[in-house]
């Protein structure tokens, strides 16, 4: 074994199937829009939250429910060596999040706005849009019963898409009303799907008795029709529900926010009620869903709290990003603003105390490297500065070191003009620099 073992650490390894890794320049696409999540919900006094990744594996059984496809079929769950305890890499945060608000008594100085961003894990066939390492952002608001904070989370999810720039993205709103009222609701589905049971297929045969609720999200195109026929949830709503629906599409269209009501829309955990929506576009194929959520009254109190009302959504970053790069929307390339060209190596010492004078004075610089014992000739040097993208080259050569000064050579003038600078100077230069970027 520890000779079989010393043959496996040289070979080649690689990245897990479906958990990629994340590479420049397409991490820059990742932190821009990081960068905007915190823009937009510090504009709505959301604040972060920042949960473990490993979870006890009955907080997810408890709260998405023992008969979904995250718990039956999709969970990374496995037994701590040391102790014997059930562990589960997250395949969703809400769980996580309100257990940290229960164990931490959060609420008990009110309500609290909430926002996360980070790696969740799902065991599932890795296809375009679904990864066994996804990422997710997500908002959360746990302690405010009213429809107005179902509409202010959706305007806030509303509010990103237009900072990111993002079009052809729609609204789906459904009710799922409360508890007695599901039941109702699935005793008369349980009743049309057993009258149609030879539609049915394995999964939704197995989940008629246990959860047929789910079988309205099949994606099977051989049950459409069944699934279509079946009794509307919408037609067993009290009149607390209906009211809570009628106030959040008025907000919504006061507003002018556009949606359409998909009665068919159930989400994928047991733990919602009432508000279900979710964002689509047509532009990714099957994984049209970038957003989704919903209100959760009753999860505080299933993970061991005080009861207390919910509302929250999560967004699937790896799609919001294809769908931008789709559309053409994400940051400028980064470039430095500066490559410095040091054609020996006894001026180092001068170069790196300048640039970091630069750097301090915020000038992106990025120093030439060497990749033997010289400095490399200047024309690769200068190659390399090309390829930068940098406006500008500082130049150390051996006689203006000695002066105390440094060449600024102009790339992408198309003259390629260039003055010489005592370092006293590069101050106001940077100064100048930064004020037209």
């Amino acid at each position: 074994m520890v000779e079989k073992s010393r043959v496996q650490r040289n070979e080649r390894l690689t990245a897990v199937k479906g958990m990629n890794d994340i590479l420049a320049p397409d991490s820059a696409n990742w932190e821009w829009l990081e960068d905007k999540v915190r823009t937009v919900m510090a504009r709505y006094a959301y604040r972060n939250i920042r949960t473990p990744i490993v979870e006890p594996t009955a907080l997810f059984v408890r709260s998405l429910g023992e008969v979904t496809d995250i718990v039956e079929k999709e969970m990374y769950s496995f037994e701590d060596r040391l102790n014997g305890e059930a562990l589960t890499l997250r395949p969703e945060c809400t769980a996580g999040v309100v257990r940290a608000v229960v164990e931490h008594s959060m609420l008990y100085e009110g309500g609290k706005r909430l926002y996360y961003m980070g790696p969740m894990f799902r065991h599932e066939r890795p296809q375009r849009g679904r990864y066994r390492q996804f990422h997710q952002v997500g908002a959360e608001v746990l302690g405010f019963p009213g429809a107005e904070v179902d509409a202010e989370i959706i305007l806030l999810a509303g509010a990103l898409w237009r900072e990111l720039g993002l079009d052809d993205v729609r609204l789906e709103l459904n009710s799922l009303g409360q508890p007695v009222e599901r039941l109702a609701h699935r005793k008369a589905l349980i009743s049309h799907f057993e009258l149609n049971e030879q539609l049915l297929d394995s999964d939704a045969r197995r989940r008629l008795h246990s959860n047929p609720l789910r079988i309205l999200d099949t994606k099977n195109p051989a049950m459409t029709a069944v699934v279509e026929s079946a009794p509307r949830l919408m037609d067993f709503l009290g009149e607390a529900s209906l009211a809570h629906f009628r106030s959040l599409t008025a907000i919504l269209d006061a507003n002018d926010i556009a949606f359409t009501v998909n009665p068919r829309l159930v989400r994928g955990m047991d733990y919602y009620n009432l508000t279900v929506f979710e964002f689509v576009t047509d532009r990714l194929g099957s994984q049209g869903t970038i957003c989704g959520g919903g209100r959760y009254d009753y999860l505080v109190e299933q993970i061991g709290g005080k009861p207390a009302p919910a509302v929250g959504w999560a967004l699937g970053v790896e799609r919001v990003l294809e769908l931008l790069l789709e559309q053409g929307h994400g940051p400028r390339p980064l470039v430095p603003d500066v490559y410095a060209v040091i054609p020996d190596r006894d001026s180092l010492p001068f170069a790196l105390k300048t640039l970091q004078a630069l750097r301090a004075l915020g000038v992106s610089v990025q120093m030439h490297a060497a990749s033997g014992e010289g400095m490399g000739s200047m024309k690769a040097q200068f190659k390399k500065a090309d390829a930068s993208a940098a406006q500008f080259a500082l130049v150390f050569g051996v006689e203006e070191v000695s002066r105390g000064e440094v060449i600024v050579k102009s790339l992408r003038d198309g003259r390629g003009e260039q003055t010489t600078r005592p370092v006293s100077e590069l101050s106001a230069w940077a100064q100048t620099l930064q004020s037209n970027s």
